[in-house]
């Protein structure tokens, strides 16, 4: 929650607008930069994609390992079919292709932490193809707007995880871990349609939203859940596309962000001192903010892919197709037809429904748990004034549960309460500062009073309008130099009338009324 809060504090004040058309400024002008990613999505699985061995993350080492991860003789695979479903899941998600016949492969390489020395995958026919992803991206020159970007998915395959490498510096020795070995993964190849770091890292966020409100990835990079791979090249317009390097594993939007400037940046460099980018495989350094050369790209083994003999085609059918002819246990419709609502559908529904703001809508879909605030508050008001209630949520009721450091979720205040608070306010029966005086009140302090019986009790009840004039004639009658002096063209002494007419009304007059009407009356 305190990172949806930081991002509100940074946009609260504008106003965004959308277009399609517009293109942020081409770094250095003449340089265009060309961006890939591959994204490698742990899939939300109580056991492992060809075996039933548990999947805890956090176990102690080596604990998570069965004999098929180990490699042993004679052990086969068994295909998990919770991980086909949320493959499934997550191409109907992004608008791809379901093929109706998959197959898998070995990749063949040799590693400590591989102990069969080959990783099933799918190189050639994959789960699902020919998708797509649209994303918001804020523009940091021009804070007032954002920009809509789609890239397209070029494929998705199942395969399994390898185990863990550690290079221990002091022994020369290198430990392995297998917990990791045979995890299910999902691989999201995704063209070179970027352009910068900051695109990168609107897919990755909008990527993130949509896997885990269809249940098939916790997107936890911290844990290693959600990993990226970055293609990146540049070129001068016109001309072919520069050779390309990859910066690998990035687990962090904002290590994402900073690899792929500052790549951009190095070849940059390199070509406009007349050098030559090599196509090379590299790794982000966080401390020093740069990326460091692991191998040539050039100098690859021969992978040696060759079909999985012990796993048969992957064969599924769509009952939505009445030509389909039903050849398998999985139906894609019935699929299809358990779907959460996407967040971009989300939004949509907000901004049609309750007539939000975009920006409001955004950072709302950010999190799942003030979505769900938001509606209950909506379904417990009488109100129809859906941007007052969310602009009262994320600028008000969101700053004070972070300054507490307690999230939405856990809210003292509950949704009913809330839609109380907003019924007060809209009917005019308190001040907006009053709004924030109760939910501070009720936040803080835990206070079991409803909001109606905290303002009965305090005499927090706005003062009716008719009644203000009778108060700023008493101000005027009372502070007779001060009148004579504001008369005289000293309007200095406008700001300590206004402040006593303030106190006379202790607080409870709205305040711009209150202003008009005693410069009226003192202009008479």
């Amino acid at each position: 929650m305190k990172f949806v809060y930081n991002c509100l504090k940074t946009v609260r004040n504008f106003r965004y607008y959308c277009t399609t058309q517009f293109k942020p400024a081409l770094i250095r002008d003449v340089w265009q930069p060309v961006i890939g990613l591959e994204v490698h999505a742990q899939i939300l699985s109580a056991s492992k994609l060809f075996s039933r061995v548990g999947a805890k993350y956090g176990a102690p080492p080596n604990t998570q390992v069965g004999i098929f991860e180990a490699a042993h003789p004679g052990t086969l695979p068994t295909l998990n079919k919770r991980c086909v479903e949320a493959a499934i899941k997550t191409a109907l998600a992004l608008q791809a292709q379901v093929v109706r016949v998959s197959r898998f492969d070995r990749k063949h390489y040799f590693y400590p932490d591989l102990p069969a020395g080959y990783q099933i995958t799918q190189k050639d026919c994959p789960i699902a193809k020919d998708g797509f992803i649209s994303f918001n991206v804020p523009v940091q020159e021009y804070s007032m707007k954002f920009y809509s970007h789609s890239v397209r998915l070029t494929q998705l395959q199942l395969e399994e995880d390898s185990g863990k490498s550690i290079h221990d510096a002091k022994s020369n020795r290198v430990l392995v871990d297998l917990n990791r070995a045979g995890l299910p993964l999902m691989e999201l190849v995704f063209a070179p349609d970027l352009r910068d770091g900051e695109e990168a890292a609107a897919l990755i966020k909008e990527l993130s939203l949509v896997l885990t409100r269809v249940g098939t990835c916790s997107c936890r990079m911290e844990e290693g859940a959600l990993r990226v791979d970055a293609n990146i090249s540049v070129h001068k317009q016109g001309e072919p596309l520069g050779e390309r390097t990859e910066v690998k594993n990035l687990n962090s939007i904002r290590s994402l962000v900073k690899a792929i400037n500052y790549e951009i940046e190095r070849q940059i460099d390199i070509l406009e001192a007349g050098g030559t980018v090599l196509n090379e495989t590299l790794r982000f350094d966080a401390i020093t903010s740069t990326t460091i050369k692991m191998r040539d790209k050039d100098t690859i083994h021969d992978y040696r892919f060759m079909p999985e003999p012990n796993l048969p085609p992957l064969r599924l059918h769509d009952s939505l197709d009445a030509s389909c002819i039903p050849n398998s246990s999985l139906d894609i419709n019935d699929i299809r037809k358990k779907m959460n609502e996407l967040p971009e559908e989300t939004r949509r529904r907000l901004i049609s429904d309750y007539g939000i703001s975009l920006e409001n809508s955004i950072i709302l879909v950010n999190d799942d748990a003030l979505v769900d605030y938001f509606l209950d508050v909506m379904s417990g008001t009488k109100s129809h004034n859906g941007q007052l209630v969310s602009n009262l949520l994320l600028n008000n009721l969101l700053g004070t549960l972070n300054s507490l450091d307690v999230d939405i979720k856990d809210s003292i205040l509950s949704p009913s309460a809330f839609a109380e608070i907003v019924h007060l306010l809209e009917s005019g029966q308190i001040l907006h500062a009053v709004a924030l005086k109760i939910m501070e009140l009720i936040c803080s302090s835990g206070d079991k009073r409803t909001p109606s019986e905290i303002v009965e009790t305090n005499n927090w009840t706005k003062l009716p309008d008719d009644l203000l004039e009778d108060y700023v004639l008493e101000v005027i009658s009372s502070n007779k130099k001060l009148v004579g002096k504001y008369r005289r063209g000293n309007s200095k002494v406008f700001n300590t009338l206004m402040g006593k007419a303030v106190a006379a009304t202790e607080r409870r007059a709205d305040m711009q009324k209150l202003q008009d009407l005693l410069k009226r009356k003192l202009d008479e």
